[in-house]
């Protein structure tokens, strides 16, 4: 009997990723169907399907669950669903396309074969309603309403059924477990309480200072990071990954981490992300999710703690994880340590902090990096890897 949260909204992790003997004729039959191209979106979503990520989920969307997703945060049955998992076509494609009819469901960008869906339900998609619900704007500039107002105007609601994994299982080698896998390895630490870090950045002393604090009220932390597209600017994965390697092996104490990765694309949906983040970590066995400061955010869209106020508004039992909800963290001189706005008196001169775009200008410039903001372990790994982007533009 398991000590770890149950799946969210079943007894069991849900994960819709054909058995590998039954993939090769179902893609015989798949290479004979109408086509539908999913965006870089809409594939992060159909692994995760594919991985049981988002139990209890048998497929995207249909129009009942999708409205009532975007109006009241839950599905049609009722069951607390924050953001929509929807996949879109074009008009043409979507008027081609029978109720009952099976689709293919394929990469975009470079047509590879990720699965069958049996379309259930076809319904016009309102883009305006859906953005300014889940990101609370209409505006363009905000990625993931670009990502929206961009798509088809038709979603296709039903069943699929997965047959690839993408590049990651090969790609990212050790990192990349399914929410079974993260089970099993809590599982097998003795781990019942459990804190998932979300990051798509490397991590500096504020994030490592979060993740001790969680340590000190969980068995251990879950370091999960987004391995699907980000924005343009964002460190790429693999380099994320080595200065996380770099940090976790000088700073923490063997045994209480364990580092993953997951291959969603981040929507930057602020308050409502961060319950879909809940959710799917849930389903990964975490009972509790550190939610920082802007969790994410992009911009000003949101507050800076916006994302902890939404949590004080689900009815209860809506999700059983947990949110840690940790003000802004810094280094204070004054305190001689790593601090937050909960704990520190002092004035903002005597704090350091460093925004995103003055570290990078500080990389591109060889400027030494504070070892009160970052590890130089960690700052290490990033240099070489802004170094490599000025030999890159001067050849």
């Amino acid at each position: 009997m398991s000590n770890l949260v149950p799946p969210h909204g079943a007894d069991l992790l849900k994960p819709l990723l054909l058995p590998e003997a039954e993939r090769v004729e179902e893609a015989r039959r798949a290479s004979r169907l109408k086509q539908v191209p999913l965006s870089s979106r809409e594939v992060s979503d159909l692994l995760m399907l594919g991985m049981g990520a988002y139990t209890p989920l048998d497929g995207f969307m249909g129009e009942a669950d999708w409205r009532g997703c975007c109006e009241h945060m839950m599905l049609a049955d009722g069951l607390f669903w924050p953001i929509p998992i929807t996949v879109s076509c074009a008009q043409e494609l979507g008027d081609s396309v029978s109720v009952g009819e099976d689709v293919a469901l394929v990469d975009g960008e470079i047509g590879e074969l990720l699965g069958v869906l049996t379309v259930e339900d076809k319904y016009a998609i309102d883009r305006e309603l859906e953005c300014s619900q889940v990101f609370c704007t209409t505006e363009s500039a905000h990625p993931g309403v670009e990502k929206v107002m961009s798509q088809g105007p038709i979603n296709l609601g039903g069943s699929v059924r997965t047959l690839s994994e993408g590049h990651f299982p090969e790609t990212y080698a050790g990192l990349y477990h399914r929410p079974a896998e993260t089970r099993a390895l809590f599982t097998e630490k003795g781990w019942s309480k459990v804190a998932a870090f979300q990051t798509r950045n490397p991590m500096h002393r504020s994030h490592e200072y979060l993740v001790k604090v969680a340590i000190e009220i969980c068995d251990g932390v879950l370091i999960h990071q987004v391995l699907g597209a980000l924005k343009p600017g964002d460190i790429p994965a693999e380099v994320r990954v080595k200065a996380i390697d770099a940090l976790v092996h000088h700073y923490f104490v063997h045994g209480t981490i364990l580092q993953s990765g997951y291959p969603i694309e981040m929507r930057y949906a602020g308050p409502r992300e961060a319950l879909l983040h809940a959710v799917f970590r849930q389903n990964f066995g975490c009972s509790h999710l550190l939610v920082g400061r802007d969790h994410a955010g992009i911009g000003d869209y949101y507050g800076p703690f916006d994302a902890h106020h939404i949590f004080d508004t689900l009815p209860a039992g809506s999700i059983r994880t947990e949110p840690l909800k940790i003000d802004i963290t810094f280094f204070c001189y004054k305190c001689g340590g790593m601090a937050t706005g909960k704990t520190c008196p002092h004035e903002a001169e005597d704090q350091l902090a460093i925004s995103g775009t003055k570290l990078r200008k500080m990389f591109a410039n060889h400027e030494p990096i504070p070892t009160e903001f970052s590890r130089s372990e960690v700052i290490a790994v990033l240099q070489e890897y802004y170094d490599g982007l000025d030999r890159q533009a001067s050849n």
